[in-house]
């Protein structure tokens, strides 16, 4: 065996771990797609290769590895998935952070003033927003620096869109925190169920609903579905805290979590 033999196998074995262990759903998606006869370049791994002089035998040798790792360990897919996933977030939620983390006037929970911004994505008719509600109230009570933007998303029922229009009309009236509350605790979006928890939050009705009526309301709502999509976020609720996307109804600790990360970063 020639001296450069050991190395060439010593860096075919870190290229195999590497992916194996860190690109499980590259190698995954690349065997998958060589086997349907479509182009499966991944410029990383070619790259990897390359630099670690790794011939065709080789590389067969890798794949081989790759797919008996997986194989053995499926639990390595969800997890590579969600790192993943988390990447893309990150890399979307960079350029957008000004926009997400500017609230339409009023609508903000918290401390407005706080140093650490978590963002939900919620639908006054989404059940596991209103499951979240205690949630998030706890995490305001113990986090005296964190700053709720709330974007609204009414996409699960037609009675969503007017609710979150009443809730921007009571940011506008400085009663946003009150309706928020009061539509939770009460019945599912309706006329009534509207009209109670605005006249619970104090909300001027009448003012309220010649506001409504205003084009940057629909527009508010516009920018927030454009935002989800950006975001990949197909329901509620959604949390973005950082870099971090978070999807559902998702237990206090996994949310006091983000923001500690946010906080740190």
């Amino acid at each position: 065996m020639s001296d450069t033999q050991p190395r060439r196998l010593g860096a075919l074995a870190a290229v195999a771990l590497l992916f194996a262990a860190g690109g499980a759903v590259a190698g995954w998606w690349y065997e998958h797609r060589q086997a349907d006869g479509a182009p499966g370049e991944d410029p990383q791994l070619e790259a990897s290769l390359a630099s670690a002089g790794i011939d065709g035998k080789e590389r067969a040798a890798i794949e081989g590895l790759v797919r008996s790792y997986i194989l053995e360990h499926p639990e390595v897919l969800p997890e590579a998935m969600e790192r993943l996933q988390q990447r893309e977030a990150a890399a979307q939620i960079g350029p957008m952070r000004g926009a997400l983390e500017t609230p339409y006037p009023g609508a903000v929970l918290g401390n407005p003033n706080g140093k650490v911004t978590l963002v939900e994505f919620t639908d006054f008719a989404c059940t596991y927003c209103r499951q979240s509600v205690k949630a998030l109230e706890a995490l305001i009570a113990k986090n005296p620096d964190l700053r709720v933007v709330v974007r609204e998303l009414p996409i699960i029922a037609p009675e969503s869109a007017p609710a979150a229009r009443m809730a921007l009309a009571a940011a506008a009236q400085g009663k946003y925190p009150a309706y928020h509350k009061a539509m939770f605790e009460g019945a599912r979006p309706s006329d009534a169920s509207i009209t109670a928890a605005a006249t619970a939050a104090g909300v001027d009705l009448a003012a309220a609903r010649t506001f409504v009526a205003r084009p940057d309301v629909d527009e508010e709502l516009k920018r927030n579905l454009q935002m989800a999509r950006q975001l990949g976020i197909n329901g509620t609720p959604a949390w973005v805290i950082g870099e971090q996307l978070v999807h559902g109804a998702v237990p206090q600790e996994d949310l006091q979590a983000a923001i500690d990360t946010a906080r740190k970063g």
